[in-house]
């Protein structure tokens, strides 16, 4: 971090003396002003939160880490009855409906976790904002990162349940991982920007909810992406969901990869990220009073 030429002089003379060398926080425009150089700098206490976040998580809590299967499960069950049944789905499918409805729960289920505990994680973490500096971003990143442990388990159970209905393990689920960075992406620009608009405004905690609630109707997660009309595609794709779940079913089912929604929900969750960040950067500094 650059120092006036003063600070600098003030901060030796003071390690000569004996004391504490002087350090200058500033504000840095531009894209250095996204403090991400800061953040990697601040790694170490990026892990300690996140471990903080999943001990809490599961703390005093009987069936602990099964409810990282059990969630996905039960919603697969339930999508099974609603969607697959009643509503007609499975037709629409090449594979069974249970393991294509949890293909689509497997990230959003992720991304749902990850952005509403990132959206209330300032506000939780009031006492430290309050009291010491460290890179606020941290904290909202961290909320994500603490989301991942249960994605691992639900994973595994995906792989599970190929194994189960006798489905073959195509080579193209090697492309698995890069479907989930996109929607780690999306959930850290989600969470990111209503981190800081629920610091600012606290009736965003119950828009929060309700958003989550609607985003899943609107993201390919019970029904196919094929059954969306053709020329309203594009717009749909803007979704930043619809990549990393298209994507997901695709590498894991042996579909075709729907290319050019993939690429434009990708472009739509980096565009996300980045206003996210810039408008993050730009009211950070008043958290501490406000909080």
């Amino acid at each position: 971090m650059s120092v006036p030429r003063s600070s600098v002089t003030t901060a030796s003379s003071a390690d000569r003396q004996g004391r504490a060398p002087l350090v200058v926080i500033e504000a840095r425009p531009g894209w250095k002003g996204f403090g991400l150089l800061e953040l990697w700098r601040s790694r170490e206490l990026l892990y300690f939160l996140v471990w903080r976040d999943v001990k809490v998580r599961y703390k005093q809590t009987v069936l602990g880490v099964a409810w990282a299967v059990l969630q996905p499960v039960l919603t697969m069950i339930l999508f099974t009855f609603v969607f697959g049944r009643l509503g007609g789905m499975g037709r629409l499918v090449q594979v069974p409906y249970p393991v294509f409805a949890y293909s689509g729960i497997l990230l959003w289920g992720f991304f749902a976790a990850a952005a509403g505990q990132s959206s209330t994680s300032l506000v939780v973490s009031s006492h430290l904002i309050s009291k010491v500096y460290f890179p606020r971003l941290i904290i909202p990143v961290a909320a994500v990162g603490s989301a991942l442990p249960d994605l691992v388990v639900s994973s595994v159970l995906m792989f599970g349940l190929l194994l189960g209905f006798g489905l073959p393990l195509p080579a193209r689920a090697l492309l698995f991982p890069v479907f989930v960075g996109t929607a780690i992406l999306s959930a850290i620009g989600v969470g990111t920007l209503l981190s800081a608009l629920t610091v600012a405004y606290r009736d965003f905690r119950y828009v929060t909810g309700y958003l989550i609630q609607t985003w899943i109707f609107l993201s390919p997660v019970a029904y196919p992406l094929d059954a969306i009309p053709g020329r309203f595609r594009l717009l749909y794709s803007l979704n930043p969901m619809v990549g990393p779940i298209a994507g997901c079913r695709a590498s894991l089912l042996g579909e075709t990869f729907p290319w050019v929604p993939i690429a434009v929900s990708t472009t739509s969750s980096i565009v996300l990220l980045l206003m996210a960040l810039a408008y993050f950067r730009s009211v950070e500094r008043r958290f501490a009073d406000i909080v």
